[in-house]
C-alpha cells in the first residue's frame, strides 16, 4: 500500500460536465485494472508506476474538510481517472467515508467504475439520491466474459457488472452502461451491440453512452500495441497512423443498430437525455400515511 500527498482532491469542473457533474475527485492514483486500453495511462497525465495503486493520504478527512466549506452543492464525479473501488477501497474504505461526507453536505455524486464492490456502498447512494442526483456507471465493453478477461485482466467479470446494474436497478438507483471503448477489429461487431444492449434491458439500465472507438495517445499507444500483438497492430497502423482518435471502420453500421435497439428497450443514450433523467430521479424520501 503506497500514500501520496494531495493539497487538494476536490477540483471545480468549470461548468457542467458528463453526467451533470460540477466537480471531479479521484482518491486513488494509477489503477492495477489491466484494461488494455486505459487513457490514464497516458504521459500527459505524468502518473508514474501507473500499474501501482496510491491512495491519497487522508483522503477522507480532507474530502469532509473540502465539501464543508463549499458555499455551493454540485454534483460530485468520481472514477473519472481510477476507478474508485479497487483493490485498496476494501481496507481503506476512502470511497465509502466520502460517500457519507457527500451525503452529509447535500451534494450528488456520478460514480463510474468495473467493480462490483460498488454493491458495499448501495446503502449510501440511496441516502444521498434522498437530495440530490445520482449515477451509477459501470464500464461494460464486451459482452463476452472470456473477452473481457483478455482486454480487462483483473476486475470484475462482464456477468458480474450486469448483475451489479441489476442490483442499483432494483434499490431504486439511477444506472446504466458506459459502452466504451469499442475497440476496432476486437469488440466493434453488431452481435456485441446487440448483446450489451439486451442484457442492459434486462438488468434494467436506464442509459447507455457508448464510444464506437478508442483513443491512443504516447504512452497508452505503445502500451495496447504490446497487448494486442503484431497482427492487430498492423491493421491499426494500416486503418490509423497516428491519429488519436481511432473510429470503428464499422461506426455507421454499429451506431444504427445500437440506437434501433435503445429505442425499443427505452433505454436512454444522448448525454442531455441522460442528465436530465438523473435530476428528475430523486427519491425524496416521503412520510406515507394509513388512513
Amino acid at each position: 500500500m503506497e500514500f501520496i500527498n494531495a493539497v487538494n482532491i476536490i477540483q471545480s469542473g468549470g461548468g457542467e460536465g458528463w453526467f451533470g457533474t460540477t466537480h471531479n475527485m479521484n482518491i486513488y492514483r494509477g489503477c492495477n485494472q489491466g484494461c488494455i486500453y486505459c487513457d490514464s495511462r497516458s504521459s500527459c497525465y505524468q502518473i508514474k508506476d501507473f500499474d501501482t495503486v496510491k491512495a491519497k493520504k487522508d483522503a477522507a478527512t480532507k474530502i469532509e474538510s473540502e465539501l464543508k466549506s463549499k458555499r455551493k452543492t454540485g454534483v460530485i464525479s468520481m472514477g473519472g481517472m481510477s476507478d474508485p473501488y479497487n483493490f485498496l477501497e476494501r481496507e481503506l474504505e476512502y470511497t465509502r467515508k466520502s460517500l457519507e461526507s457527500i451525503n452529509k453536505y447535500k451534494f450528488g455524486v456520478s460514480c463510474i467504475t468495473k467493480n462490483v464492490l460498488l454493491e458495499r456502498d448501495i446503502d449510501l447512494y440511496k441516502k444521498i439520491n434522498t437530495h440530490s442526483p445520482v449515477t451509477i456507471g459501470v464500464t461494460i465493453t464486451t459482452a463476452d466474459d472470456r473477452l473481457q478477461s483478455r482486454i480487462e485482466r483483473n476486475i470484475s467479470s462482464t456477468s458480474k457488472r450486469f448483475e451489479l446494474i441489476k442490483k442499483c436497478a432494483e434499490e431504486g438507483l439511477f444506472a446504466g452502461i458506459l459502452m466504451m471503448p469499442i475497440l476496432p477489429f476486437i469488440n466493434d461487431t453488431i452481435s456485441n451491440i446487440e448483446q450489451i444492449v439486451s442484457q442492459a434491458n434486462e438488468a434494467g439500465a436506464k442509459f447507455i453512452y457508448p464510444s464506437f472507438g478508442v483513443t491512443l495517445r504516447d504512452n497508452q499507444r505503445l502500451y495496447f500495441f504490446e497487448k494486442i500483438g503484431e497482427k492487430l497492430t498492423n491493421q491499426y497502423i494500416e486503418a490509423f497512423q497516428d491519429s488519436y482518435v481511432c473510429v470503428s471502420p464499422n461506426q455507421k453500421q454499429l451506431k444504427k443498430r445500437f440506437r434501433e435497439l435503445c429505442k425499443k428497450y427505452g433505454i436512454l443514450y444522448k448525454m442531455n437525455d441522460i442528465v436530465e433523467a438523473s435530476k428528475t430521479y430523486i427519491k425524496t424520501s416521503q412520510i406515507t400515511l394509513d388512513l
